[in-house]
């Protein structure tokens, strides 16, 4: 375009900043961000795309230098505010939010990062900033509370906040399920799924919660009947997510024998087993001390994802239960040979 004698408008660099950030392509985000420049395109879009090119790309100390003299502006500190969660910095997020009035979407992005840290003091302060700003009756800001109260192990203020919405959506259907389904409530959750079929149409995130919901209370006969449910009524293919879950639900159950009928049968028809769904059914094989179908699925997951650790010390671990000392040991001797290390493991608490 530029070679052809047209001239790059804001509109046209705007454009391009929103691809690199979809690109996670930050060389060619700042080369973009350099022609705003020599145009002199400086106004609060230009802006907005820039920190939202920058946060995309994990550059939070850079776009705090650029722009942190600019956040007075609402757009720019919801995008600033957004960044932070996606890179994990819910700390900032935090604090910024502390400095100035907040929006709907400032107070959406900050639930959304105590849902992540399991902040409920914070989510209540950020709650209790939503009533009196007259925010209280918002679709978005109420299915955020949902899931920040659910998150925090407080399904009865989620389902407070669910019953007094006037605008539900599927999302808030699904919330408040997955908030039962995380704290072992599988009637509650089978009982909301029931009411919503009568209001809106799940969709296949729904369904993921109902079948982990039927998987923690031990509801075999009717996670079946859901998934038999997703496939006919509502014509959704489930994805290897529904089966590992499934699979899971019949593992926990000690039904092993129609767990691996149905591995198998993925295993022929899909294109590409999914690690999640061997995962399942290795899990499934150690609490059920099935060792030679175990072996198996160690061998297959090693084929699906050979590089992923979480997957070589399971291994390692099925191998230790299984009194194969030595395999057990090779598992391990190849996560150090990789120099592949285990993410930590954490756990945190917020009182309120």
């Amino acid at each position: 375009m530029a070679a052809a004698g047209f001239a790059l408008t804001a509109a046209t660099l705007c454009t391009m900043l929103k691809a690199c950030a979809y690109s996670r392509a930050v060389r060619p985000g700042r080369q973009v961000h350099a022609l705003t420049l020599l145009a002199c395109h400086d106004d609060v879009i230009m802006k907005t795309a820039l920190v939202d090119l920058y946060m995309s790309c994990g550059c939070v100390e850079e776009t705090k230098r650029l722009f942190i003299h600019h956040m007075e502006d609402a757009a720019l500190c919801n995008a600033f505010l957004s960044g932070c969660v996606e890179n994990g910095r819910f700390q900032e997020a935090f604090s910024m939010l502390g400095g100035i009035e907040p929006n709907r979407i400032a107070l959406t992005c900050a639930l959304s990062a105590c849902s992540a840290t399991a902040n409920l003091a914070y989510g209540l302060q950020v709650h209790c900033k939503a009533l009196r700003c007259g925010f209280d009756s918002e679709t978005i800001l109420c299915n955020a509370l949902i899931d920040m109260y659910a998150k925090c192990g407080r399904t009865v203020a989620a389902r407070v906040v669910f019953d007094r919405m006037t605008g539900r959506n599927v999302l808030s259907w699904s919330s408040m399920i997955d908030g039962y389904s995380r704290h072992g409530h599988g009637r509650e959750a089978l009982d909301l799924f029931e009411r919503m079929e009568k209001a809106v149409s799940p969709n296949a995130i729904t369904f993921l919660a109902v079948l982990s919901a039927c998987a923690h209370s031990g509801l075999v006969d009717q996670g079946r009947a859901k998934l038999h449910l997703m496939k006919t009524k509502y014509a959704i293919d489930p994805g290897p997510e529904h089966y590992a879950c499934f699979i899971d639900m019949l593992g926990r159950a000690g039904q092993i024998d129609e767990a691996w009928d149905l591995y198998c049968s993925l295993r022929a028809n899909l294109t590409e087993l999914s690690g999640a769904i061997c995962v399942a059914m290795l899990n499934a094989c150690i609490s059920n001390i099935d060792v030679v179908r175990g072996n198996k699925v160690a061998g297959h997951l090693l084929e699906v994802d050979p590089q992923n650790t979480r997957n070589l010390v399971l291994i390692s671990n099925f191998h230790a239960a299984a009194r194969q000392w030595s395999v057990s040991d090779e598992s391990r001797k190849v996560i150090m040979k990789k120099g592949l290390k285990k993410e930590a493991a954490s756990s945190h608490v917020s009182m309120g």
